[in-house]
């Protein structure tokens, strides 16, 4: 079955999830590399749960996480898109745009691009004023990504979903809004 893509980049897809995704899924939240800067890695009840609360999160906003594939071979590789974070703070209500790739897809932009993908269609698309990204503060990885889509620090905060004594307690904040953005 070919789904039609919502976002399409040189080397990506970022569509509607489909079936065989979910153990695709499972497997890559159970990888102790991609959950790194989570509390820990997924069980199978928990990776199910996360994608019913992501088509719930679609089925409200008709946006949200979407399942990315890489073109050249068809895979589902994770995913990138938009959701609400679900405790409260100094910046929230908000739309936080976030990703997740398998570890075999780090370190060639792939993130990145899918990421100012998603910026583009959030501004143009769906008309959002501010977008914000959050992360521990020592996620490198993902603050790099960050800075490279253009998203700007504008704080810092304790998770409030995390025990203080979590070496993940501390994040940053980005963002960036509608009029800071480089169409292109």
């Amino acid at each position: 079955m070919i789904l039609q893509p919502i976002i399409s980049t040189e080397r990506l897809i970022l569509r509607n999830w489909q079936g065989d995704d979910i153990e695709l899924f499972i497997q890559m939240n159970s990888d102790i590399h991609v959950m790194k800067y989570f509390p820990g890695v997924m069980t199978r009840e928990q990776t199910l749960e996360f994608f019913q609360r992501i088509q719930h999160h679609f089925d409200e906003y008709a946006y949200g996480l979407f399942a990315v594939e890489e073109k050249i071979s068809g895979d589902f590789i994770g995913f990138i898109g938009f959701s609400h974070p679900r405790f409260e703070s100094f910046f929230t209500p908000c739309i936080e745009i976030g990703w997740r790739l398998k570890a075999t897809h780090w370190n060639k932009g792939l993130a990145t691009e899918g990421a100012l993908a998603c910026l583009n269609y959030g501004f143009s698309i769906l008309n959002f004023d501010k977008i914000y990204s959050f992360t521990s503060i020592y996620n490198l990885p993902s603050i790099n990504v960050m800075k490279k889509i253009g998203l700007k620090h504008t704080g810092d905060f304790n998770h409030p979903m995390l025990n203080e004594d979590s070496w993940l307690f501390k994040h940053i904040l980005y963002g960036i809004s509608r009029d800071e953005f480089n169409f292109n």
